[in-house]
């Protein structure tokens, strides 16, 4: 597994235990044995949602349709809170890369239904955002 990959199922399970706050962060670090710049981009990405939590949440919302969010998964919740992150203030990483490792993070982590859904929102989201383009339509 990639470094950033396992940092993004770090911060994937800061969220679902810690939550974004600051105070459970060094607790949380002290149970796992994670190279430095693993831990670096998990914080960035749990920070990151925290100081963006308002705009990726609508955004998920306006992209989940016939969902609000408390009725999401947990896991499914944080995986498009992370991405959408990503998407949003990460142009360092490549649209696609962001919602592929969200995708695969899902299939190891959520419903069997988790892989298509997130997938689907965060195409969405990363269309509104113009991050990638819009298919074309045959003519």
């Amino acid at each position: 597994m990639g470094s950033r990959r396992e940092a993004r199922e770090l911060a994937l399970y800061q969220l679902d235990v810690v939550g974004e706050g600051d105070p459970g962060m060094a607790l949380f670090w002290s149970y796992f044995d994670a190279e430095r710049e693993v831990q670096a981009f998990a914080r960035e990405l749990v920070e990151g949602v925290a100081a963006h939590r308002e705009r990726i949440d609508a955004l998920i919302a306006a992209s989940a349709e016939h969902w609000r969010l408390p009725r999401l998964s947990r896991v499914d919740l944080s995986l498009l809170r992370l991405a959408t992150f990503e998407l949003l203030a990460r142009p360092d990483i490549p649209p696609s890369v962001a919602i592929d490792e969200a995708i695969e993070i899902a299939r190891r982590f959520g419903s069997e239904d988790s892989p298509a859904f997130v997938n689907g929102v965060l195409d969405h989201i990363a269309q509104v955002l113009g991050v990638k383009a819009k298919p074309e339509r045959p003519e």
